[in-house]
């Protein structure tokens, strides 16, 4: 790897972890880049070596939300444990499902999101006014802990945005709680599919820890933005990158 490529996948790694502190979707900056940089490298070791980074900037990124913003953690505790497991489970079985089966049916529920927030404009811009019984709680930690925690295992693009529109739609969460939400949920899907991927070898170290450290970096500054500019700046950043995910994974299923 030339010095361009390196400064310019560090770059990339700092600008991921801005974007996924606000809305998640920051492997559709860094997994490119990491391939760009290394294009011989195996699927398994930059999808290994991303989540190094990722976890890294999740972390820091849940760690700035939570001494920020209220959060249920009735919710999002349980969700985050179950979401290690079945995250783990989801990278056992990556191997076995090519990303093709999954493509179009993601591509067509964040377009379901995109339309959702769009015509509701009042959705996720404060708290909700729900009646939140245990069993609507359950029945959120439960997606997120255990659907989405095994999709981010799986396949992963657009892990931080579903678990933000999960909390919203589940427990009435306006975006920023709910970016706080996805974080912690998120380090722990991260966590257990990291732990897979060392076990097998496919985690480049060295690699992995300087794009952690710029996804720290870029983590700190998008947590910052986001509680500072509020529930309509994540709720735009979000918009922009559901749409870029759409465009991203349907060039790569067609194109």
């Amino acid at each position: 790897m030339d010095m361009a490529h390196g400064v310019g996948l560090l770059g990339a790694a700092a600008g991921a972890g801005g974007v996924d502190a606000i809305v998640g979707g920051g492997g559709l900056i860094q997994l490119p880049a990491l391939l760009l940089a290394y294009p011989a490298l195996p699927a398994a070791a930059a999808l290994g070596t991303n989540k190094l980074a990722s976890i890294s900037g999740t972390s820091t990124a849940a760690a700035t939300y939570l001494r920020r913003t209220k959060v249920d953690r009735r919710v999002m505790l349980p969700a985050a444990a179950l979401a290690v497991v079945c995250a783990g489970l989801g990278a056992v079985s990556a191997s076995r499902l090519p990303a093709s089966v999954f493509r179009p049916i993601v591509m067509v529920l964040l377009v379901c999101v995109a339309a959702f927030v769009v015509f509701r404009p009042s959705f996720g811009a404060e708290q909700a006014d729900l009646d939140v019984s245990r069993r609507r709680r359950l029945t959120t930690t439960l997606v997120a802990g255990i659907g989405i925690g095994f999709y981010d295992g799986i396949f992963g693009p657009g892990t931080g945005t579903f678990l933000i529109i999960c909390f919203a739609v589940g427990i009435g969460t306006e975006f920023v709680a709910g970016s706080a939400m996805a974080k912690v949920v998120n380090a722990g899907t991260n966590f257990g599919a990291l732990l897979v991927f060392a076990t097998q070898g496919h985690v480049m170290w060295a690699l992995g820890a300087g794009m952690g450290v710029c996804n720290i970096a870029g983590a700190r500054v998008g947590a910052r933005l986001a509680i500072k500019r509020g529930a309509g700046f994540v709720r735009g950043v979000l918009l922009v990158v559901v749409a870029a995910m759409v465009v991203k994974m349907g060039f790569d299923q067609f194109g």
